[in-house]
């Protein structure tokens, strides 16, 4: 059935073109791959045939494109809710994330989420079998901070191949219990599945390749403040780098230590600087204040251990 289809018709401006190229280019919100696959599906007529992705087009050639709906096992629900743009241009945003937020819809979570909160600011975000719209990357739900959402599927492609070939620099900060064995290093593990508990990461000899780097900023008595960039991306990496060290990320629930010296509201996980490259070309580097609630854990812990709290603004750029 196609009537549920989005149609868009055109009428070709100029020749020597392939016709992929020539969509990519006047259809800015979708990818050139996303139309290569409406063509190769029949979805793409000229003059009312099918076509290839590599034919070569001429001036009042008239082409017609169906626009299926993306497909999902459950509708998703726009939801609004505050969101805290860090900065928003008509490719992409990038949002703060709170802690406590869940990124996408899953099992157990088919609400209130942060994709339901996207699709009611902007409910023409980008979006792919995964029914995930406009997520690139994800944040685990205890971890607050930065978070770059693509509006267009042209800023979608754009921003997975970077993450995809690790050219996206990512920092964290990170509250971890115990001393670093150096003030700085690199933490190279593989990361799997943990075959004793499966909703858990570990180091495992079959993991994915995974590399962490981090860089001592203050000491708070039993803790330390750390600079934290994973080099790649897998699930809880720096969670599980940093407990395999044997400084735990404190206030994790999962990996960390069973009690701290002070009250933790969460775990002390912030996504604080993302630097990439907007599909325009330009680079874009970005911040995101330590929120009040672990602001308040560095606070404490000051005063536990006479720090002097205007260091620990001055290292935090406040």
């Amino acid at each position: 059935m196609l009537q549920d289809h989005q149609v868009i018709q055109l009428k070709i401006d100029r020749s020597g073109e392939r016709l992929d190229r020539h969509l990519a280019r006047v259809l800015p919100e979708l990818s050139r791959s996303r139309i290569q696959q409406l063509i190769r599906a029949g979805l793409v007529t000229v003059n009312d045939k099918p076509t290839k992705p590599g034919m070569f087009v001429e001036a009042g050639m008239q082409v017609t494109l169906r626009i299926p709906p993306s497909p999902s096992e459950t509708p998703l629900e726009a939801q609004p809710f505050p969101l805290d743009i860090v900065y928003e241009d008509d490719a992409l945003l990038v949002i703060a994330k709170p802690a406590g937020l869940v990124v996408h819809p899953g099992a157990g979570h088919s609400h209130d989420t942060l994709v339901n909160a996207l699709l009611a600011y902007c409910p023409t975000l980008a979006t792919d079998e995964s029914n995930r719209p406009g997520i690139v990357h994800r944040l685990d739900r205890d971890t607050s901070g930065l978070l770059i959402v693509a509006k267009t599927e042209r800023a979608l492609e754009h921003l997975r191949a970077q993450f995809k070939q690790h050219r996206v620099q990512k920092t964290y900060l990170a509250l971890v219990y115990g001393r670093p064995p150096t003030p700085q290093g690199i933490i190279e593990a593989p990361v799997g599945r943990d075959p004793h508990h499966r909703q858990r990461m570990a180091i495992i000899s079959g993991g994915r390749a995974a590399r962490t780097a981090y860089q001592q900023m203050a000491s708070l008595g039993d803790y330390t403040l750390l600079r934290v960039s994973p080099e790649t991306g897998r699930t809880h990496q720096i969670r599980v780098h940093l407990a395999w060290l044997g400084i735990p990320v404190a206030g994790d629930r999962v990996y960390g230590r069973r009690r701290e010296q002070v009250a933790m509201p969460r775990q002390f996980l912030h996504a604080w600087q993302l630097s990439f490259e907007h599909p325009s070309g330009i680079r874009l580097s970005l911040k995101a204040p330590l929120p009040a609630d672990l602001r308040a854990v560095l606070d404490a812990l000051a005063r536990r251990y006479s720090v002097d709290n205007k260091e620990i603004a001055q290292l935090l750029g406040e």
